[in-house]
């Protein structure tokens, strides 16, 4: 991911020196077990904790000729250790070190995710609770509804993004397994008691049944998991673009002091981080098609899923950790405009009503359908211009419900009473 969209912690996992050290230690760890089996002697798998040490560069250029980056490691590797070093390794494969380091990459990755996760849900629970009563508009198909609350409309946000974090907790869970099994994954060179040790070490669980790789399943569901908590930001940015139009107004993103929304036209405010997030959320979506690719490898083990994990792994986490980030910026400085809320619920003179009037006809014993013509004939006037909703429906013989009941249909207190129910759902954890 390129710097202009990336963190620098989240960034630091996917450096090379990071995932040297990760190998250095899982080397060293299974050299800790083997000594305890007898297998290497003690003192080698305390000379690769003392010694032990790597180079960047100068793994690169034992790569070069190699052309196996864990086996450029290990000759680095032996180049501080020593004698000893000839211990190191002994009856893992490549894959071993490779996926269980990638295992604790993700798992570091998700550390991060989840505390950008924690961040934005407290601005969303603090902005729902703040315009919990802030009346406004409720649209579906982008057209006038009926009256909601802004609280409300963050308040589904925050159950969005909380049940995303539950996902995610589940997919680091299943993706933080450890391998360490040997040439196709039978242990025939080295002991399931090396596997344990290194596990534990790492914070990892251990991988039931490995092939020469950790089964492709697991980073798979890790991923779709980024791309439904992308597909949640890019809905709350998408709601923000909307509200900041000209003709909405009733929210936008805060515009700092300096800031210039326009090379040529110096009027323009633009919703450029909710834009920003859109585009971001495809990004990381575009890892989860390849990974779901990935699973199906061939036989025990084929290295088609490599190159694209190198790719997609860093890029989607860096990216959706970025996107996290800049979201709950966005959401606790959003600027909300509780006037122009009310003068868009006027804007259709009562329309939003509508509901109301059609069920107090049905309840005065009119059919439904005849109801909803009877509705529908005044509100399509008031379409076309010829008058406000209440007026016209009071003028109209085959409306028959008294005065003062039709006036209270067009009480905005009639859509929100049931508020507090909703929060209290959300926010006691009656429901998820």
């Amino acid at each position: 991911m390129i710097p202009r969209y990336s963190r620098p912690e989240m960034a630091a996992i996917w450096e090379p020196e990071n995932r040297f050290r990760i190998w250095f230690e899982i080397e060293a760890h299974a050299c800790d077990a083997q000594a305890e089996l007898g297998v290497i002697p003690k003192a080698a798998a305390e000379a690769v904790w003392e010694r032990g040490a790597f180079e960047v560069a100068r793994i690169d250029e034992i790569e070069r000729e190699t052309r196996h980056d864990v086996i450029a490691f290990l000759t680095n590797l032996a180049e501080h250790v020593g004698e000893e070093a000839r211990f190191v390794h002994q009856g893992m494969t490549s894959s071993d070190v490779l996926d269980t380091c990638l295992a604790v990459q993700m798992s570091q990755a998700a550390d991060l995710l989840l505390a950008d996760l924690d961040r934005l849900l407290a601005a969303l629970e603090a902005r729902a609770i703040e315009h919990k009563h802030t009346v406004c508009l409720g649209r579906s198909h982008g057209i006038h509804a009926e009256p909601t609350t802004f609280g409300l409309k963050l308040l589904g946000h925050y159950a969005a993004f909380r049940r995303n974090r539950r996902r995610l907790e589940q997919a680091r869970a299943e993706v933080a397994t450890c391998a360490i099994s040997g040439a196709v994954g039978t242990f025939a060179t080295i002991d399931p008691a090396v596997e344990r040790h290194v596990a534990e070490k790492l914070g990892l669980a251990v991988e039931p049944v490995s092939t020469q790789v950790i089964p492709r399943d697991r980073h798979a569901a890790f991923f779709a998991t980024l791309g439904v908590i992308a597909s949640s930001v890019e809905t709350l940015a998408i709601e923000i673009r909307h509200l900041q139009r000209s003709e909405v107004r009733e929210a936008e993103e805060y515009f700092a002091p300096g800031q210039k929304g326009s090379s040529a036209m110096p009027h323009k405010r633009n919703p450029i981080l909710s834009e920003n997030l859109t585009g971001l959320a495809r990004v990381v979506r575009a890892a989860v098609v390849p990974a779901l690719e990935n699973v199906a490898l061939w036989h025990e083990r084929d290295i088609s899923h490599s190159s694209v994990e190198r790719v997609f792994a860093p890029d989607a986490t860096i990216a959706l950790d970025f996107a996290l980030s800049r979201l709950a910026g966005v959401v606790e400085k959003l600027l909300v405009y509780p006037e122009a809320m009310q003068a868009n619920l006027e804007q259709l003179g009562g329309l939003i009503h509508s509901q109301n009037v059609l069920l107090a006809l049905t309840q005065a014993g009119v059919s439904r359908e005849a109801a909803y013509a009877i509705v529908q004939r005044s509100a399509m006037k008031v379409w076309a211009g010829e008058g406000d909703f209440l007026t016209l429906l009071e003028a109209d013989p085959e409306v028959t419900v008294p005065d003062a009941e039709l006036a209270a249909c067009f009480d905005p207190a009639s859509h929100t009473r049931q508020v507090e129910t909703i929060f209290a759902r959300v926010l006691t954890g009656e429901e998820s």
